[in-house]
Order: C-alpha cells, then structure tokens, then sequence
C-alpha cells in the first residue's frame, strides 16, 4: 500500500528547511507552500514567526533517537494542538481526507503542527520506526523523512553525504 501522507510528510520538510534558518523570508516560505498545493499564499511576518515556533516543536519529532522518543513528542504535538479527528473535502481535487486541525481556516502554526504530526505519525505505525531524521553532516542537520524501504538514512541528500564521505576519504589518507 502506497504511503497515503507522503505529502504532508515532504511538505513538513520543506517548510522546516525555510523556517529554521536565522531570517526565514516569507516569500520562500509561501513558494513552498504553494508547491504543495496551497493557493497563492501571503504571509504576514507575525504569520511567518508563527509557521516558525511550529516547526521548532516539530523539529523535536525528527530529532527523536527512538520510536518511543517519537511517539511521545508526537503525543505531546496531538494533546497541545489537535482536535477531534474529521473528514473534509474542502480541497478541491483531492477529494475526503482526514483533519485534526481544529478549523479549516485556523492558525498557521497550529495547521502546520496538526498536518504535518498525522502525517508523521502515520509514518511510524506504518514503519514502526522513526519517521525521519536530522542530517548527520554537522553544517548541515536539516531534517529528512524515512518515507522509503531501505536502510535507514544518515543524510538528508546525496550532496550531503558525498561531502561526508570525501571529507571521510581525504582525512584516512592525510
């Protein structure tokens, strides 16, 4: 069976990737958001430092060493932010999916949590294992999804791990 919130899941990353940097510019926040599908989106700077305080929490979720770390941080996200789960079909093409978000227009922060945390916490019932991580590369550390089958994943790109990998080669052979 396909994985059903794949998107949300690729959705938390990106938007985590433009949120947790010193100064995250709204318009590359609203372009990411588009790509997955939200109409043109116009953020306010108070709408961008909450998406932020969000993807703090949720970074916690990636950071998690263990399943039952994630699964705690993942309760914790349900308990704080999520309401009685439901159905809609207020997207347009994609027909009824599940919501725990509280309202369909409510607060940035608080759709980004619930969105992404169902996603996640599909992910690891569906795995039974972490569903994510954060890149092993020490100038790095993005977050990353464990969306496939396959070993599990160190680096969040293959430009991160081929960095690691030559500065690993060329440090053997200095």
């Amino acid at each position: 069976m396909a994985f059903p919130h794949r998107d949300s899941v690729q959705r938390a990353v990106d938007l985590l990737g433009v949120l947790l940097v010193p100064d995250p510019d709204p318009t590359a926040v609203a372009r990411v958001l588009h790509s997955h599908g939200e109409p043109d989106v116009s953020l306010s700077e108070s709408d961008v430092a909450e998406l932020r305080a969000a993807a703090r929490e949720l970074r916690e979720v990636f950071a998690a060493t263990d399943v039952a770390s994630a699964a705690s941080v993942l309760n914790e996200l349900f308990a704080a932010y999520a309401g009685p789960p439901r159905l809609t079909d207020h997207e347009e093409g994609y027909g009824w999916h599940l919501h725990v978000d509280a309202a369909d227009d409510g607060p940035w922060g608080a759709w980004l949590v619930t969105s992404s945390a169902l996603g996640l916490a599909s992910l690891l019932a569906e795995r039974q294992d972490v569903p994510g991580g954060l890149c092993a590369s020490p100038p790095c550390g993005k977050p990353f999804a464990h969306t496939g089958g396959g070993s599990p994943r160190r680096f969040c790109s293959s430009r991160c791990a081929t960095r690691e990998r030559v500065a690993a080669h060329r440090g053997r052979i200095s």
